[in-house]
């Protein structure tokens, strides 16, 4: 996973096709379990998954309605178009994903 900065928001909004986003905290337990989850899924479909911690980035997570951690979020063309806080397994979250790939 790819770490996404507080600087580099402008920019990644700015960004064609469908891109993948985790929000999370450090100390969340479920969000260290989904950690692990999606880098899984991440390796076996091959496709960059931006991660961004939400002690860093408080209005993001108001101006997106993250209403809680964690939480994937599926982008197309700079806009949110999909919100999963279900992780229920890896199997579940690979699914997902592929149907964007």
């Amino acid at each position: 996973m790819i770490e996404l900065q507080p600087k580099q928001w402008t920019e990644f909004t700015k960004q064609h096709g469908v891109h993948y986003v985790y929000f999370y905290t450090p100390l969340c337990g479920t969000c260290q379990l989904a950690t692990k989850m999606l880098k899984v899924v991440s390796e076996a479909l091959d496709v960059n998954i931006f991660s961004c911690n939400l002690n860093f980035i408080p209005e993001k997570a108001r101006q997106y309605e993250i209403e809680s951690v964690p939480c994937l979020t599926i982008w197309r063309d700079g806009t949110i178009i999909e919100k999963i806080y279900a992780f229920h397994s890896v199997q579940h979250l690979y699914e997902i994903i592929k149907r964007y790939e």
